[in-house]
């Protein structure tokens, strides 16, 4: 092997550890039987989720993982391979191409490590099954605020029916203000008793009792006998 060739190798195999630096998670998968026109289309749903999907020689992959968290890879790296590998979302590799997998119907996983932790085939495809971080995201703030908008909508009901509570003390107020005229009218029924003076001068119609003694005087004409 020449120089060059050798050289060309080691940039190579440096490359993909770059890639693999800092990475939360690395998938290989076994692409045969895609059409180029499906590659490109995959490469493009990778890349939109900030993946990096590329084919390597297997060779050249095993020396490029070995002694790091993804050396237990080099078990798969056999026949075709490819890899995809995400330095932000750790399940974003294997749910896109799972995506991918059921939409074509070809290709399949071979392994994956995320995290720091190896999975298989059957593990690779439960870890597909996790929702993306904003996923994940979004559906604990609804959980949050679905009982925030429900008590939003309690206080916004009890704000609406305080008009009405409010209306209702002026409304039963309004008997008290009928009865009024009833309580002013009481006055009129003790107008007799101010008449009553006029029915103590009744004591001058006594004024012939007063007369009476002059009759009694009558016995003083005896002495004329």
């Amino acid at each position: 092997m020449s120089e060059a060739a050798k050289q060309e190798k080691q940039l190579i195999i440096d490359e993909i550890r770059g890639k693999l630096d800092g990475a939360q998670a690395a998938v290989v998968i076994d692409y045969m039987g895609i059409t180029v026109a499906q590659a490109d289309e995959m490469r493009k749903k990778l890349r939109e989720a900030n993946v990096d999907y590329t084919v390597y020689k297997n060779t050249l992959m095993k020396r490029a993982i070995d002694g790091t968290d993804f050396a237990p890879l080099a078990d798969v790296l056999e026949g075709p391979s490819a890899i995809a590998i995400s330095k932000e979302d750790a399940t974003a590799p294997a749910r896109v191409i799972n995506g991918i997998i059921k939409e074509f119907q070809k290709m399949e996983f071979k392994a994956g490590v995320v995290e720091g932790n190896f999975y298989d085939k059957a593990g690779i495809e439960e870890v597909a099954k996790i929702p993306s971080r904003d996923e994940l995201i979004a559906k604990f703030m609804g959980s949050i605020q679905s009982p925030i908008g429900k008590f939003v909508r309690t206080l916004a009901a009890i704000a609406e029916a305080k008009p009405a509570d409010g209306a209702a003390p002026a409304e039963e107020a309004k008997p008290a203000e009928e009865a009024a005229p009833a309580e002013e009218a009481a006055p009129a029924e003790e107008a007799p008793a101010e008449a009553a003076p006029a029915e103590e001068a009744a004591p001058a119609e006594e004024a012939p009792a007063e007369a009476a003694p002059a009759e009694e005087a009558a016995p003083a004409e005896e002495p004329a006998e």
